[in-house]
């Protein structure tokens, strides 16, 4: 028998480090916001364990659903580090919705999953209200999510996040770059900054000074493509589009390009943004580095006829976002890419 000095203490969940009724508080607490993404395709179940959205199968003739997992990346580290935590959200759904773009799907619904080591209802309400943001931005619902708190896990401090994406589009209308023909135009979509791509890189080339220096242009969201491409795709037709994301040109673009041809691009067809250059030049880092880990100021690329790229580009500026013409496709059986005017 043990003595009565050595009896084991009372364990609950919450000594261990999980508290479910402030879990719980938070979700009643974001519930406004994550309501106010919702469309009429929703529907609204008490007692169901998943989100339930209802396809108007109307609206399409052949109806592919179209999905996307993602997260943030090491940006969120730069965001804990700086207590900026109300656009790392955007960043989560614009990760996934324009990589569902790309083969010319809409946006339909969204999910989260936020992962802590303690739950800090203010600063994850800050993250859920970028996620809505984003949701707005893509005009998709966000239809549930899940929040993990997890101590030992994560440090008291840290989250991360993950995000799941599904969009729809009509199994002929599907983009997968097989319509991409030599003369054709590649026209890029400015990006509003780095993105969430290469930010491992960022945090070695830049010392903590100068992190906090440059936070507001290195936090900056990720621009959410949907709403303007959609609006191409209803007028023109798009032959290949690509998120120009980890990997960039050298990887992302090519992927799209069918054998034997080749994208020609300009290098001197857009000015690239002050951000990288500081990064280049401090970090002494090569241009195909840097080609193949940032986006250089173009976050989106379609590929389009020759006919149709002055007007693409006409309707793009209708839509309040700038575009460049960068290059065109030609036929090589040995190079996907070529930047020229380097």
């Amino acid at each position: 028998m043990l003595r009565k000095n050595y009896l084991p203490r009372k364990i609950t969940y919450k000594t261990s480090g999980v508290d479910i009724d402030k879990a719980n508080a938070f979700v009643r607490g974001i519930k406004g916001v994550v309501q106010a993404t919702k469309g009429v395709s929703v529907l609204e179940r008490k007692g169901a364990f998943g989100g339930l959205f209802g396809l108007d199968v109307k609206k399409y003739k052949d109806p592919v659903l179209v999905s996307s997992t993602d997260g943030v990346g090491t940006k969120l580290l730069l965001a804990q580090k700086m207590g900026v935590h109300h656009t790392v959200g955007i960043d989560l759904v614009a990760m996934n919705v324009n990589d569902i773009l790309c083969v010319g799907a809409k946006p339909l619904f969204f999910l989260d999953y936020i992962a802590c080591g303690k739950l800090d209802p203010k600063v994850l309400k800050d993250v859920v209200k970028g996620i809505a943001k984003g949701c707005k931005q893509s005009d998709c619902s966000l239809v549930g999510g899940e929040t993990a708190e997890m101590p030992g896990m994560y440090k008291k401090d840290e989250y991360d996040l993950a995000g799941f994406a599904v969009g729809v589009v009509d199994k002929k209308k599907i983009l997968d770059g097989s319509g991409i023909k030599a003369g054709d135009r590649v026209i890029g979509l400015a990006s509003s900054g780095i993105h969430s791509n290469g930010y491992s890189l960022v945090r070695k080339v830049f010392s903590g000074q100068e992190q906090k220096k440059f936070a507001a242009t290195l936090l900056k969201p990720t621009k959410i493509y949907v709403k303007e491409v959609l609006s191409v795709l209803e007028k023109f037709s798009v032959r290949g589009m690509a998120h120009n994301t980890g990997g960039a040109f050298y990887e992302k673009l090519t992927k799209i390009l069918p054998d034997g041809m080749c994208f020609k691009i300009d290098r001197k067809s857009w000015r690239v943004p002050e951000i990288f250059r500081k990064i280049q030049e401090k970090g002494a880092i090569k241009d195909s580095e840097m080609f193949k880990t940032f986006n250089m100021g173009i976050g989106f690329i379609m590929v389009v006829s020759p006919e149709d790229a002055v007007n693409v580009r006409k309707e793009l500026t209708k839509q309040r976002l700038k575009s460049f013409d960068i290059g065109e496709v030609v036929k090589d059986k040995k190079c996907k890419i070529n930047f020229f005017n380097l």
